[in-house]
């Protein structure tokens, strides 16, 4: 399991990093011209292919039978959904913070952690939503083996985005 989870969890680090939204070298720092680097459907083909990529390591380590397989992945795929919403606003946070980095006024910084701490906590409440509708699906064991693979992969994405967004200058 745990090779299987490490493949896959460096397959999906390299997708995650090869979008240079937001990377930063500790010389640059970039600017609103970064932010525009990538389009909408740039950042909506990698998206995809994060949720594809979650989806493998999720049916990699997970153990399913036909019976509960044929249950769970609808549930999964509804979860999926409503993490999707959860993220634009992530998204449209951290394009806004991108586009705002050279100019960020304390109004700025407030609004990008309040919108930040949101969607975590929104994603955390999800995540709890539905632990009841896969155990009516799956046994509370495997919902277990499924909330902690998905935090894992959470956290992981979280890791990866808080290393491509800059920290915030602040004028001496």
């Amino acid at each position: 399991m745990r090779k299987g989870l490490f493949a896959v969890l460096g397959v999906s680090t390299l997708l995650l990093s090869s979008c240079v939204l937001f990377a930063q070298t500790p010389q640059t720092v970039p600017g609103p011209e970064k932010a525009q680097a990538l389009g909408d459907d740039d950042i909506n083909m990698l998206r995809a292919d994060i949720r594809e990529m979650r989806k493998k390591i999720t049916a990699a380590n997970m153990t399913l039978t036909p019976d509960e397989a044929a249950k769970f992945w609808p549930i999964y795929d509804q979860y999926i959904k409503e993490t999707m919403k959860i993220n634009d606003e992530r998204w449209a946070t951290i394009k806004n913070y991108a586009t705002n980095y050279n100019t960020m006024t304390n109004q700025v910084a407030q609004d990008y952690m309040e919108h930040s701490a949101n969607a975590d906590q929104q994603l955390i409440a999800l995540r709890a939503k539905y632990v009841p509708i896969f155990q009516n699906a799956i046994s509370p064991k495997k919902t277990a083996q499924w909330y902690q693979i998905d935090g894992r992969v959470e956290t992981m994405i979280n890791l990866q985005l808080a290393s491509l967004v800059p920290i915030v200058k602040v004028d001496k």
